[in-house]
């Protein structure tokens, strides 16, 4: 799975096309969480969106941290200053 079409998925989310819902959260900064059917697993640091550290598409096709260093990008890299807000804002306790 490329990191473009992960990148699409968060924002889709970030531009209120797909909802987001926020499956669980984690003490070492992780949240889970679903955008239409994809399942992804995000790294915050002190409330800031760090990076993507899995992804599991709707068909079940994964990738991860290992994948994404290979190319060095990771799919959050690709947000927009205003993207990467609206996540963090919807990401928010």
């Amino acid at each position: 799975m490329n990191t473009r079409t992960i990148y699409q998925c968060l924002r889709d989310a970030a531009l209120g096309i797909h909802a987001l819902s926020i499956e669980a959260r984690h003490d070492q900064g992780l949240v889970d969480i679903v955008i239409n059917g994809w399942r992804l697993t995000l790294a915050l640091d002190n409330e800031s969106l760090a990076h993507c550290v899995h992804c599991q598409s709707a068909d079940g096709e994964q990738s991860g941290l290992e994948d994404w260093q290979r190319y060095g990008s990771n799919p959050v890299d690709l947000l927009s200053l205003w993207e990467r807000t609206q996540l963090e804002r919807l990401l928010a306790p």
